[in-house]
C-alpha cells in the first residue's frame, strides 16, 4: 500500500489551521496573558505556542491514523474530533478576547470531555492514535487549573 501523503498533509493542516485561526481571533494574546493573575506553576507566555504547536501536530498524526485505518467506526470518531476542534477554537476567544473567565472554564470542561471521548474512540480503532491524543488531554487538565485559578481570582 502506498503512503497517503495528501491525507497526512490534510490531517496536519486542519488542527494547525484551527490553531492559526484561533491566534487570529485573539489579537494581543501575549499582552493579555502578561496582565493576568498567574497561579503557581503558570508557565511563561512563550510556552503556550510551543506546546500548542506540538499538540496540534500530535492531533493531526492521530487523526491521520484514524482516517486511513479503514475502520467503519472512524467516521463517528472523526466527528467528535471535529467537534472538539470547534470547542478548542472558541475557548481562547471566550477567555482572552471576551475576558469571560468562568464561562471559559465551563467551556473548557466540555472540551476536556469531548477530547476524552476522542481518546477513547481513537484508542479502540488504533491504540497509537489514542496515545497521541493523551498529551492533549493532560494539557487541557493543566489549562483547566490555570483557567479556574484566574476565574476565581477575578471574581
Amino acid at each position: 500500500m502506498k503512503f497517503q501523503w495528501k491525507a497526512l498533509a490534510l490531517n496536519l493542516a486542519i488542527p494547525l489551521g484551527v490553531g492559526f485561526l484561533s491566534f487570529l481571533l485573539t489579537p494581543a494574546i501575549r499582552d493579555r496573558y502578561a496582565q493576568l493573575y498567574r497561579p503557581p506553576f503558570a508557565p511563561p507566555g512563550w510556552v503556550f505556542p510551543v506546546v500548542w504547536t506540538v499538540l496540534f501536530i500530535l492531533m493531526g498524526l492521530a487523526s491521520f491514523l484514524i482516517t486511513v485505518s479503514g475502520d467503519p467506526r472512524r467516521t463517528e470518531a472523526l466527528k467528535y474530533y471535529g467537534l472538539q476542534l470547534f470547542f478548542n477554537l472558541l475557548w481562547p476567544v471566550l477567555f482572552f478576547r471576551l475576558g469571560l473567565f468562568l464561562p471559559a472554564f465551563f467551556w473548557l470542561l466540555i472540551l476536556w470531555f469531548l477530547v476524552f471521548i476522542v481518546v477513547k474512540k481513537y484508542w479502540e480503532i488504533d491504540e497509537l492514535a489514542g496515545k497521541l491524543m493523551f498529551p492533549y488531554l493532560l494539557w487541557l487538565t493543566f489549562a483547566a487549573y490555570l483557567n479556574l485559578s484566574i476565574a476565581l481570582k477575578a471574581l
